[in-house]
């Protein structure tokens, strides 16, 4: 859910760009995961930089001042840019975030970019347990780490515009996260109760209702193609079907692709060869089956037990350790 978050932010404070100038990038990546790099940022700016005949990404390019994103092809961190900036990064990419430093003119501000992920890698794997917990409690921790996170920003030097753009990112996903807990606390009150069912297109042909699935736990998948973070669970989700195969579980995976991406669904769902029972909502988001559950972002998971009652209505993601410990402990 952080990285949701994380990215969510990063776009929207590209708006605040202005300025623009050149820079020149420099990146020696141990095992790397791609042979380019690629540069996003601001109106749309997109720049590749393939690997040089020496193993390293090198480019000089214009740019817009602001926030941006590099991505290797499996993972990304964000960039502040500006003219002038000459920034060498070296790293391992089999520890992304851990071993990102730069050097060079604009280190500061990237380095602090490269922290502030850790950081937030830190706080998300307490977050689990912390939805869990009183509002109060959450509030506290909330409040801690956005004092903390201000506290790194401000008087160290940073580069004002920088600051300027990141401080308001660091109090909206204060808001966000909040915002996410009672969301959390409002799908709770569903669990125990009658699930809404549903009667969807199934990829395999014909329609399934979850009333077809009675007497197995069914695990939902809500998701869509265009869905980034949803794709990202897919190896994930593949791995959880495979262990618990055979066992009292259906996965179910429900698509909210809007009609005119059917075809565009159809065969994702094909060339991925995606496992578990595929359908496609009948009116994607305003599906009565996604209201009733008051599902407003993906990817969104869903438990329901043999008997059709919610037993979690926002179940942990399939990369989550937590969903096998539930599991492990329902199914057999």
């Amino acid at each position: 859910m952080k990285k949701i978050t994380y990215l969510l932010l990063l776009f929207v404070c590209f708006s605040f760009a202005q300025n623009t100038g050149k820079v020149t990038f420099f990146a020696k990546i141990e095992n790397r995961n791609s042979d380019t790099l690629t540069i996003y940022g601001p109106k749309k700016f997109k720049h590749k930089i393939p690997v040089n005949k020496k193993g390293v990404f090198e480019s000089s390019f214009d740019i817009t001042e602001g926030l941006h994103q590099f991505n290797d092809g499996v993972e990304s961190s964000m960039l502040y840019l500006k003219d002038g900036d000459d920034l060498k990064l070296n790293m391992d990419a089999k520890e992304f975030d851990e071993t990102i430093v730069y050097k060079g003119k604009g280190e500061k501000e990237n380095n602090y970019l490269a922290q502030k992920a850790l950081s937030d890698e830190t706080f998300e794997m307490e977050l689990e347990n912390l939805l869990e917990k009183d509002e109060t409690i959450f509030k506290a921790a909330l409040d801690k780490k956005k004092t903390d996170d201000l506290a790194k920003l401000e008087g160290n030097g940073l580069n004002e515009k920088f600051v300027g753009i990141y401080k308001p990112m660091i109090l909206q996903e204060s808001v966000m996260l909040l915002q996410y807990y009672n969301q959390k606390a409002e799908a709770k009150k569903t669990e125990g109760t009658q699930a809404a069912s549903f009667d969807y297109e199934n990829h395999k042909g014909g329609k399934t209702k979850l009333e077809d699935l009675r007497g197995k736990y069914v695990y939902i998948d809500v998701w869509a193609t265009w869905c980034g973070p949803c794709r990202a669970e897919i190896p994930h989700l593949k791995k959880v079907e495979e262990k618990y195969h055979g066992k009292n579980i259906e996965f179910v995976s429900i698509s909210v692709d809007v009609d005119k991406d059917h075809e565009k669904w159809q065969k994702f769902v094909t060339d991925k060869e995606l496992g578990g029972i595929q359908l496609f909502a009948d009116k994607n988001w305003n599906s009565d089956f996604i209201k009733a559950f008051g599902i407003n972002s993906i990817p969104r998971f869903i438990l329901i037990d043999p008997t059709g009652k919610v037993v979690k209505s926002d179940a942990p993601r399939p990369s989550s350790a937590a969903l096998v410990e539930l599991l492990d402990s329902l199914v057999k």
